[in-house]
């Protein structure tokens, strides 16, 4: 199958900035504190997340010198995913500032990474994850935009995550592309995606669950409850997990198959030609 979408030119916005200081609020999403550590926990798992991705493509770039327009948008994604994992690195600088024990959590979920997917899993494998991973975060990406989920959220936190969306949905497609290049099996696809998901869920469960264990007053049955009225107000989790598996299961798929780039490019023109409503510009 031909894609439906030409994916033109990946553009890594490296001059945006976004404000998080002390006047951030801990409860900052509209729907209370299960749906605020939900997303939270998503945030934590961005960093080293982003870096895996970019070490498990550039494993692979010499073999691109035969392909210089996969190789630059390569480039490009290496710079965007660069950027996200410096501003959520700020975010989580600032869930420590307000009082949450986060270090022994990322202990725990880098030497997962670095110690069973980098340690053990052959390049192919993690480059297979991280085309299924990058296939989940631009189907994420299009349910915040099109639903508006941080509509009536905080202004920062709405800057962030939109941007994060639109930029995932603009290079969607690199890694699955790299993969298809130098490792195409189907076989290897469905692995990475039942490996990568998997982790992907259970580590943002734990780390959802490790915030609201630290809110006081809370117990058991309260983080449960916070956790059930957060799924009810956004059911991320279920609306984007069999839509993504189907697709990404179908032999013929391609990421560009979704139509959901002008979406993406549209957000971040609007993003581009307004800052005073959107992240502040770093200095020159």
């Amino acid at each position: 199958m031909v894609p439906s979408q030409d994916p033109g030119r990946i553009q890594p916005r490296l001059h945006l900035k976004f404000p998080f200081d002390s006047s951030f609020p801990r409860i900052w999403h509209r729907n209370g504190l299960g749906s605020t550590h939900l997303w939270n926990g998503l945030n934590m798992l961005f960093p080293q997340g982003e870096r895996f991705f970019v070490r498990s493509v550039n494993h692979y770039l010499p073999q691109l010198a035969d392909a210089p327009e996969l190789r630059a948008q390569v480039k490009a994604f290496f710079a965007q995913e660069g950027k996200h994992a410096r501003e959520h690195q700020d975010y989580i600088e600032l869930l420590e500032s307000q009082g949450y024990a986060l270090r022994g959590f990322m202990r725990r979920y880098e030497a997962f990474l670095w110690g069973f997917i980098d340690g053990r899993l052959p390049p192919a494998l993690r480059l297979s994850i991280t085309a299924a991973l990058e296939h989940y975060t631009a189907l994420m990406g299009e349910n915040t935009l099109r639903l508006g989920v941080f509509a009536d959220g905080h202004p920062a936190m709405r800057s962030l995550i939109e941007w994060h969306a639109a930029e995932e949905i603009e290079h969607k497609a690199v890694a699955f592309d790299v993969l298809k290049k130098v490792a195409p099996g189907y076989g290897l696809r469905v692995l990475g995606m039942v490996l990568g998901v998997t982790s992907l869920f259970a580590l943002w469960f734990a780390a959802t669950v490790m915030l609201l264990r630290q809110e006081r007053g809370l117990g058991w049955m309260g983080l449960l409850r916070e956790l059930w009225r957060a799924h009810r107000k956004d059911p991320v989790l279920f609306r984007v997990l069999g839509h993504g598996l189907r697709q990404y299961l179908r032999p013929s798929f391609h990421p560009l198959d979704n139509d959901n780039l002008a979406l993406a490019r549209a957000h971040l023109a609007t993003l581009e030609a307004a800052p005073e409503a959107r992240p502040e510009r770093e200095a020159a």
